[in-house]
């Protein structure tokens, strides 16, 4: 049994974030699972990976339907399920689960707030700001949380920092992974942008196709340029320039 005292990485209280997932596990569940439809590819590569130190590298489409559904995956995965989202699984969320979100939009009303519970680690963005452009140092309390993120838990990034498409990723993600050296597994979602707004709030339209696939683990050579593994990485999720004549949903 859950201690009720017990707290994640970050002093949430456990049994108050399983209830957060939980909620927003019913909510999300509902508009993923039935009014749309999910298909997960290489599910399966979730299952030898350690409990922590492992960052997920993806794209990005929506500020939270990608995130959530994400979640929802892993959330299947602590019951050893991968390839499907049972309801059930809602049940036993995995609990040490992390996304990386700009402090800004987790400002915009109560639903982002509370997300923040679940696990979002916030960072205030160096180069962007109320949809101007800034050019501001990184926060260093900013940096800590993010590797006390990856180093206890799976950690979700979207390198690119923006939902549009085929933009170029930021360098700082290479920076973290030189640093900590975790499991770096990339993942290619699409078709969130047509079933959600860009918030990934609001449902545009039903019927959608909604596409998570995990690819395997990158080999990192870091004796190579920040930018030649950056380049690596955008690869791997499908951003780079090389993927602009594939039209993304």
């Amino acid at each position: 049994m859950l201690n009720p005292f017990k707290q994640d990485s970050f002093g949430y209280n456990l049994l108050i974030k399983r209830l957060v997932i939980f909620v927003f596990g019913i909510i999300t569940w509902y508009r993923f699972f039935r009014i749309n439809s999910v298909q997960i590819i290489g599910g399966e590569k979730l299952k030898g990976l350690p409990s922590r130190s492992v960052l997920f590298v993806s794209n990005h489409q929506t500020y939270f339907a990608d995130v959530s559904a994400l979640y929802q995956v892993f959330n299947a995965a602590e019951s050893k399920v991968y390839n499907r989202v049972p309801f059930y699984t809602l049940f036993r969320p995995k609990l040490n689960v992390y996304f990386i979100a700009a402090a800004e939009t987790m400002k915009k009303g109560i639903l982002p707030k509370l997300m923040q519970y679940a696990g979002s680690v916030s960072i205030k963005r160096t180069w962007r700001e109320a949809g101007k452009q800034i050019n501001r140092g990184v926060d260093p309390k900013d940096i800590v949380n993010i590797k006390k993120a990856i180093e206890t838990g799976w950690t979700i990034t979207f390198p690119q920092g923006t939902t549009r498409p085929f933009v170029k990723g930021r360098r700082g993600t290479v920076h973290l992974i030189r640093e900590l050296n975790p499991v770096v597994v990339p993942v290619v979602i699409n078709g969130f942008r047509r079933a959600f707004d860009k918030t990934g709030m609001l449902v545009k339209s039903t019927g959608n196709l909604l596409k998570i696939t995990f690819k395997e683990p990158l080999e990192l050579d870091f004796t190579k340029e920040n930018d030649d593994l950056l380049d690596q990485i955008m690869v791997a999720i499908e951003q780079a320039p090389e993927f602009l004549k594939i039209k993304e949903e």
